[in-house]
């Protein structure tokens, strides 16, 4: 079994356990974590106009703008329209607007359409946003003790809610600005250089029964519990993500022309769409020597993880390692076992191999794709009404990423942390760590 590290505290989010009776402390570090929050957001938009703002360029990504104002109405709608005295809403017709798939609150407006939503125009969503925040604060100085519990739970996860549509504000603004022939950047400087990847050692674990699922008082979301036990058999992980030059001898081999290398489905994915590299790489005359980055155009250096990858890719570069995809399970019992944690958000938008933590494990700022497919835990139950559409019901058919990106919020490394996307999707920052 590999050697674990000294012991280092599984860290927690910049929010705090709501199960507290409502002190004056408890208000002020809710009201403070929640002004962060939604700063944060504004701060991401603040480099884009309102043309940016309103890009869609395709049914997965929204707007930016469209971000910004959905996560207010979650904010109106789960809390202020059952807990403000006197509440009205802000403007009626945006519930329809800006609620993405609650269908027990009402209608939705399509998905792939929210690029025609030009109005409210930017301007108006913030003041949308500045009164909503408004309104909350007051109501987190002054809802009842009786109530406290339930505001503050509402409010920590719309906060964590949040956060997580920060991290889309960043994909979905790369992938509309990749459409532009011209590769603008969302930031022109900062840009961070590549790590040497080194060596990769496989680190050998034992395995045996253990416990999968959120533990402790902090933060969670429904679909990381109940906490369950699960045997492993003993199994070998990769210490660090793969890297783009070892990719790319893996395209250099014909990886994408080898059908036995690929799932049934992966290859027809393949094949439709012509995909014979990672999504943002550039070709010119043959090759591919430069990516599109939030940053614009940029060198592709082999030392940094290979990232925009769907699962179909990450599975038949595996096969073609002589390796696997590890489950779900046998990532979070690793790190749990190695004391080992994804590094917290730098700010610097691009994949690189964590410099400061070598570490058993290595992370890169990369998703990780598993081969488990997303489904509840043993004995989930969504929580109740509305809310419990949150993540129970897109349990199908899609497949578990663990760790974080580089574009992650802070307190989102959480051992149990359970990402999810289609097999297809690669928009996303995501990449691959073999096992055996």
């Amino acid at each position: 079994m590999a050697s674990a590290r000294p012991h280092s505290p599984e860290p927690t989010g910049p929010l705090l356990n709501t199960a507290c009776e409502a002190g004056a402390g408890e208000r002020e570090a809710l009201s403070l974590a929640y002004q962060a929050v939604r700063d944060r957001t504004e701060a991401l938009a603040a480099p884009l106009g309102a043309e940016d703002q309103n890009l869609q360029s395709m049914p997965d990504a929204s707007p930016c703008k469209w971000h910004r104002a959905h996560t207010t109405w979650f904010f109106e709608t789960f809390i202020l329209q059952r807990y403000q005295p006197d509440f009205r809403w802000h403007e009626p017709h945006f519930c329809e607007l800006f609620n993405s798939y609650y269908q027990a609150i009402g209608k939705q407006y399509p998905r792939p359409k929210r690029g025609l939503i030009s109005r409210p125009d930017i301007h108006q969503v913030a003041d949308y946003r500045a009164e909503v925040d408004r309104r909350i604060t007051d109501l987190l100085n002054s809802v009842d003790q009786r109530h406290w519990r339930a505001v503050s739970g509402l409010a920590a996860l719309g906060l964590n809610h949040e956060q997580q549509h920060q991290e889309l504000i960043l994909t979905d603004v790369q992938h509309g600005l990749f459409q532009n022939p011209s590769l603008p950047a969302y930031r022109l400087s900062g840009a961070p250089a590549a790590t040497p990847a080194g060596q990769t050692a496989w680190l050998s674990l034992d395995g045996g029964l253990a416990n999968i699922g959120h533990t402790g008082t902090g933060f969670a979301f429904d679909n990381e519990s109940p906490c369950h036990s699960y045997y492993l058999e003993p199994y070998r992980l990769a210490s660090r993500p793969v890297s783009v030059a070892e990719y790319q001898a893996f395209i250099r081999d014909g990886g994408y022309d080898n059908p036995l290398l690929w799932l049934s489905d992966g290859w027809a994915w393949q094949q439709a769409g012509q995909i014979s590299h990672p999504l943002y790489w550039l070709e010119r005359d043959g090759e591919c020597s430069t990516q599109f980055t939030l940053f614009g155009e940029r060198e592709l250096h082999p030392d940094a993880p290979v990232s925009h990858l769907s699962y179909y890719e990450a599975n038949a570069y595996a096969n073609w390692a002589g390796a696997r995809l590890p489950t779900e399970q046998e990532w979070e019992h690793a790190v749990r076992t190695l004391n080992a944690w994804p590094t917290e958000a730098d700010d610097s938008l691009l994949p690189a191999f964590d410099a400061a933590d070598r570490g058993p494990l290595v992370f890169g700022g990369v998703w990780e794709w598993t081969a488990s497919a997303y489904s509840p835990y043993p004995g989930f139950k969504p929580g109740a009404g509305a809310v419990g559409e949150y993540n129970g019901k897109f349990m199908s058919n899609q497949i578990v990423l663990r760790g974080r990106s580089c574009l992650t919020a802070a307190g989102h490394s959480r051992a149990s942390y359970r990402n999810f996307f289609y097999p297809d999707a690669r928009w996303q920052c995501s990449g691959i760590r073999l096992a055996q």
